[in-house]
């Protein structure tokens, strides 16, 4: 079969490229002239000039597709210019999904994330049935988010099916452009972080998460919403096997969350305001943190079969390639056992 990925420049849309073609199908990825350079290198990728929010290029990239995996969006909790946020975000999804449906083409797969649940409260676990309102959501990302995700299922009918999949926090190889969770990862790496609140948050590979995405297309059922991750954990949590697979001895400070924001309210001051440039620690991405945001992935792992390998398997994953590939010159010696005050994962 023949898939457009959009996003394939990016971290879940690369993976999802190449786990395409690793079973055999073709993909053509519609890209940004100034994103080419981040293109998985694999001949059977066709790159086709284009932007999700220029409707003609949507379906000259399109034609001759046999499904559709939407990726692409501003995956930030910075924004100059956050018109430009719900433009890609929403007007983008509602440009490709309604190319798609008006090609002919069956069915599609819209990438949401995890952050348009509503938080279901402490120590309680929100699985598919806890979509939030606009009104619960903090910061335009999420908003953004929930926002193209209700374009997505409103164009899903007998004609045409769209399948939802809410991705936690990918680790892993391939993050070129890192993500928040790929600059946990360096911040560790790198000695560089400013502590952490008390918060935590569902981890996972991002090659579960890709194969996640086919097993949505090919088994999900219409209209439905996918939960994709893995295991719960703490964000000491994730500083802790760091620690572990590393050998590495990083002791980042727990920060109260009044601290933090006041911290994030200069930073954001003098680097988004002055400098022009994104906050070391955006005011967003911890509103976003406020709360942990475990969740239940049981009809994912049920009704899909989806793979999810331990977390301290990705955290490795991911550290070996921002080394490998110049991000890091840390001296990673290996894993070590767990001091006794490290933390567990989150049970359910």
């Amino acid at each position: 079969m023949r898939f457009l990925v959009t996003g394939a420049t990016g971290f879940v849309g690369g993976a999802i490229a190449r786990r395409l073609i690793a079973q055999g199908h073709s993909v053509r990825a519609l890209v940004r002239p100034e994103s080419r350079s981040t293109l998985p290198e694999d001949p059977a990728i066709e790159a086709v000039a284009g932007n999700v929010t220029d409707r003609p290029s949507v379906e000259k990239a399109i034609e001759g597709a046999d499904g559709v995996f939407h990726v692409a969006a501003v995956y930030s909790y910075w924004h100059r210019d956050p018109s430009e946020t719900y433009r890609v975000n929403v007007d983008g999804t509602e440009n490709v999904l309604a190319a798609a449906k008006s090609s002919g083409i069956g069915r599609a797969v819209f990438t949401s994330t995890v952050a348009t649940l509503k938080w279901p409260g402490k120590d309680l676990l929100a699985d598919e049935s806890f979509v939030a309102s606009l009104d619960d959501l903090p910061g335009h990302y999420k908003r953004s988010k929930l926002m193209a995700e209700q374009a997505a299922l409103s164009l899903n009918d007998a004609g045409f099916e769209v399948v939802v999949t809410n991705p936690t926090a990918p680790f892993g190889p391939g993050d070129a452009r890192p993500t928040p969770t790929g600059r946990l990862v360096l911040e560790f790496l790198n000695h560089r972080f400013p502590g952490y609140v008390n918060s935590g948050v569902n981890a996972c590979d991002v090659e579960d998460v890709a194969e996640g995405h086919l097993l949505a297309f090919f088994k999900g059922r219409a209209g439905e919403r996918y939960i994709l991750g893995s295991e719960n954990v703490s964000l000491r949590g994730i500083y802790d096997r760091l620690a572990r697979v590393t050998g590495l001895s990083r002791r980042p400070v727990r920060t109260p969350f009044a601290l933090a924001m006041a911290l994030g309210a200069i930073d954001s001051v003098l680097e988004g305001r002055i400098l022009r440039r994104e906050p070391y620690i955006p005011l967003e991405g911890l509103r976003v943190a406020k709360h942990p945001m475990y969740v239940d992935c049981t009809k994912a792992i049920t009704e899909l079969g989806l793979p999810t390998r331990p977390v301290e398997e990705s955290l490795r994953r991911s550290v070996d390639w921002f080394v490998e590939n110049g991000y890091s010159n840390a001296k990673v010696r290996g894993p070590r056992s767990l001091d006794n005050g490290d933390e567990a994962s989150v049970k359910a």
